[in-house]
């Protein structure tokens, strides 16, 4: 087991590639899908609670996705134009 784990550590990527296969685009893709319904999940059910401590703690999940689907869009957009292959 500890051999299978030093491979994996010594098989880490030390920079991200420069091109985006169509797997890793979907895979992107739903990141941010998910990030941002959950977003808007949190909003909407913060809006709806009568709870102030529940509102609140629902208000901060909703801004802490928020903020990782910016966080995401702003390293995809360090490279606006990778290279895509299949």
């Amino acid at each position: 087991m500890q051999q299978q784990q030093q491979t994996t550590q010594s098989q880490n990527m030390q920079m991200p590639p420069t091109m985006v296969s169509t797997k890793d685009q979907m895979y992107l893709t739903d990141i941010l899908s998910w990030t941002l319904i959950a977003a808007k999940k949190a909003h909407f059910f913060a809006q709806q609670c009568q709870n102030q401590d529940v509102k609140t703690a629902l208000e901060d999940a909703g801004r802490m996705h928020q903020q990782h689907y910016q966080k995401v869009l702003q390293h995809l957009n360090k490279n606006p134009n990778p290279t895509q292959s299949s």
